[in-house]
C-alpha cells in the first residue's frame, strides 16, 4: 500500500507563503484524485483543495485565489502552494485521496500563521 508523507510546514507571518509537499511511496496516479486537508485545534478536518489524476482542480471558498494544488505524477508528489496566508489558516495539513482513505493518513505538517 502507498504511504504519504507531508512536509514543508512552518511558522510564517500573515501575508506570507509556504509550499507543502506530499511524497508518496508508490503511484499517486493509481490513487486518482488527491487532496489536501487541514485540521485546526478544536475543529473538524476539512478538505481545502483537490486535484484529479489529469490535473483538474477545486479549492474551498475559504482559500480560493490564495491556495493552488498541483501534482507531478511522475514524481508521485502533490503540492500545495499557499499565498497570502492568514492566522485562520493555522492547522495541521494532510494529504490523502478524495474521498479520503483512513489508511493514507500520515503525520501531517504543521502550518502556523502568526506575527
Amino acid at each position: 500500500q502507498v504511504q504519504l508523507v507531508e512536509s514543508g510546514g512552518g511558522l510564517v507571518q500573515p501575508g506570507g507563503s509556504l509550499r507543502l509537499s506530499c511524497a508518496a511511496s508508490g503511484s499517486i496516479f493509481s490513487i486518482g484524485t488527491m487532496g489536501w486537508y487541514r485540521q485546526a485545534p478544536g475543529k473538524e478536518r476539512e478538505l481545502v483543495a483537490a486535484i484529479t489524476s489529469v490535473g483538474s482542480t477545486n479549492t474551498a471558498d475559504s482559500v480560493k485565489g490564495r491556495f493552488t494544488i498541483s501534482r507531478v505524477n511522475a514524481k508521485n508528489t502533490v503540492y500545495l502552494q499557499m499565498n497570502r496566508l492568514k492566522p485562520e489558516d493555522t492547522a495541521v495539513y494532510y494529504c490523502n485521496a478524495v474521498p479520503y482513505n483512513d489508511y493514507y493518513w500520515g503525520q501531517g505538517t504543521q502550518v502556523t500563521v502568526s506575527s
